[in-house]
């Protein structure tokens, strides 16, 4: 058995989630010996779609005319497209008739979260859906005070200074707006945001607070992982106030570090991640300000213990192995 992984458009995306999830599967097929290739002209069994572009959809009816089984990886629904970029809200609804063309596709679709799979059996697809998460390198992502020290250095912090991170694109989908308005609310606390993405795409309410100059407030832009790793470790909070996600990878590199997290309280996190036990939740701004305040004053507990088992659920090697068992039902169908 010998997998195509093809991701249309894949150096565009590097630097995304999307990004993230690709090398993460190649990363897990390996470690569960399943042989596959990124090159279009070498022979395969399966092909496993990761984007839902134009020649994303001819190469999976092309495999299909020539008996090849098509796995659909659904890493975008119509609920995470319509609050990123601009205009993104008016084209979603044939955004999710698009996808819902090439999911179908698919002899069978993995989709990260039980949540996600839920979203895509509503839109009617009749295709047999599994949930795997997008999983995360336990190997690199740990909890090492002294990497948090480099961390703290490398931009200017002192050990004293109580530090906010959050991660993601210049979308307005990842909460960008609330975390730029917390930075104005707490100006004692230490706000820094990684991630980037072209301004250009983003709604005028993104642009103001990406724009906003605050003696607190860095806008980091694009980093290497370590360098994440670093940010995650020698943070006191990692903030994620996204508002739709189908998995959201950087909370599970803030489990894997053990770190203390704040997130929105909202539907694709309530099986998995629980209030006051791996993180803390907040419905909006004022929630969050009144947990990073309670969990640096020390009103709240530290939940790195606990979080750290959400990641090792979902270190690559178990995806693998997940990987590897729908190839082999996908292989076996008639």
């Amino acid at each position: 058995m010998k997998v195509l992984l093809y991701t249309e458009g894949e150096k565009i995306f590097s630097k995304s989630g999307l990004g993230k999830a690709i090398k993460h599967q190649m990363k897990a097929l390996e470690h569960a010996k399943v042989e596959y290739t990124t090159n279009l002209s070498d022979d395969y069994d399966i092909i496993h779609i990761n984007f839902y572009g134009p020649s994303s959809y001819a190469l999976a009816k092309i495999a299909r005319k020539n008996g090849k089984k098509v796995v659909y990886h659904a890493h975008s629904t119509e609920e995470d497209f319509k609050n990123g970029f601009i205009f993104s809200k008016q084209i979603s609804p044939a955004f999710k008739k698009w996808i819902i063309t090439c999911y179908s596709l698919g002899d069978v679709i993995i989709t990260p979260t039980p949540y996600s799979k839920r979203l895509l059996e509503g839109y009617g697809i009749e295709k047999k859906i599994f949930a795997v998460s997008n999983g995360i390198e336990l190997d690199k992502f740990k909890c090492d005070k002294e990497l948090g020290k480099e961390f703290r250095n490398a931009y200017g912090y002192t050990e004293e200074d109580k530090i906010i991170v959050g991660i993601g694109l210049y979308i307005e989908r990842k909460g960008i707006v609330d975390f730029v308005e917390l930075a104005k609310r707490l100006p004692e606390y230490k706000f820094i945001w990684f991630g980037y993405s072209p301004l250009s795409a983003a709604t005028h309410e993104v642009k103001q607070a990406v724009h906003t100059k605050l003696d607190n407030l860095c806008f980091a832009g694009y980093v290497e992982q370590d360098m994440i790793v670093k940010a995650l470790n020698g943070c006191d909070v990692y903030l994620f106030p996204t508002l739709e996600e189908t998995e959201g990878i950087p909370i599970i590199e803030a489990c894997a570090c053990k770190t203390t997290s704040v997130i929105r309280d909202i539907p694709i996190f309530e099986e998995w991640l629980e209030d006051g036990v791996n993180v803390y939740k907040a419905k909006d701004i004022d929630g969050f300000e009144d947990k990073i305040k309670k969990i640096i004053n020390k009103e709240l507990p530290p939940v790195g213990e606990e979080a750290y088992k959400v990641a090792v659920e979902r270190d690559i090697k178990k995806v693998g192995e997940q990987l590897k068992s729908i190839y082999d039902e996908v292989m076996n169908m008639n």
